[in-house]
């Protein structure tokens, strides 16, 4: 049992929970709690530590016979949990390295392009619609919220395990509109400009949805080379809606499209 806040073990969890540098170079990420703990795939679960309290609450220990782990004092799991009030459970993970080929290998694939989004909640929200709308990807740019940030990875509950995404690297964002462009794949920019109202549009094809900060929206650049936009129609005072609201309400569209089509 780890018995000090001190042990090697339980600092890198701390600086794994705290500096994006060092899981990006580790290639490691955080994830706490009963719920995240049971859907990490075994193979990609690092080392699992669990409390005093947890492990002697646990129905089920047959998971830890597929997976390294370690108990820990409730004392010192407490100071290294990064939640408040923890559960008991938290697990290193190796991150799952996808390319934006791999996105596109699918015929007529539905995606999500995010820039530069901010908020945690915003993009952990996304991740799931995502997953309940049937969208085969998420790219995400350079400057937005790292996806496996603590808080990020909390509000997907569990969608980062199974919807396919690329963090990009580069700034530049034309190479990527480039290769959606020769993989025949339409980019569509949620926009307060955009000519004919979301419904109206066909998304059977393959589809790029396109989705901007919270704050700024989309910016010029990635508007201006959208091949169309599209605009919610809003009542009373409101200009806009949240993003993850915004996103949510495409993607469904595109599912009932394609559902239509496939007559379900």
């Amino acid at each position: 049992m780890i018995t000090s806040i001190n042990n090697a073990r339980i600092r890198h969890i701390q600086v794994l929970a705290k500096k994006a540098k060092v899981r990006r170079e580790e290639g490691l990420f955080i994830v706490e709690g009963p719920r995240m703990f049971c859907e990490s795939p075994p193979e990609r679960i690092e080392r699992a530590y669990l409390s005093e309290s947890y492990y002697r609450e646990m129905a089920d220990r047959h998971i830890l016979d597929q997976i390294p782990w370690e108990l820990v004092a409730d004392r010192v799991f407490a100071q290294a949990a990064e939640t408040v009030h923890s559960q008991g459970v938290l697990c290193v993970v190796r991150r799952a390295d996808y390319g934006l080929e791999s996105l596109l290998q699918k015929a007529d694939p539905l995606l999500l392009l995010l820039e530069d989004l901010q908020d945690p909640g915003n993009v952990g929200t996304i991740f799931r619609t995502a997953e309940g709308a049937g969208v085969d990807g998420i790219i995400l740019t350079k400057n937005c919220v790292d996806i496996y940030n603590p808080k990020t990875i909390r509000s997907t509950m569990g969608s980062v395990y199974r919807m396919p995404f690329v963090c990009l690297t580069d700034e530049k964002i034309s190479p990527v509109l480039d290769s959606l462009k020769e993989k025949g794949v339409a980019t569509c920019a949620a926009h307060l400009q955009g000519r004919c109202l979301y419904d109206r549009e066909n998304y059977t094809g393959g589809t790029a949805f396109l989705i901007g900060n919270e704050g700024n929206g989309l910016s010029e650049e990635l508007s201006a080379a959208a091949d169309k936009k599209v605009r919610i129609p809003m009542e009373g005072r409101l200009e806009s809606l949240n993003a993850g609201v915004a996103a949510a309400i495409l993607m469904y569209e595109a599912h009932r499209q394609r559902c239509r089509a496939k007559g379900l």
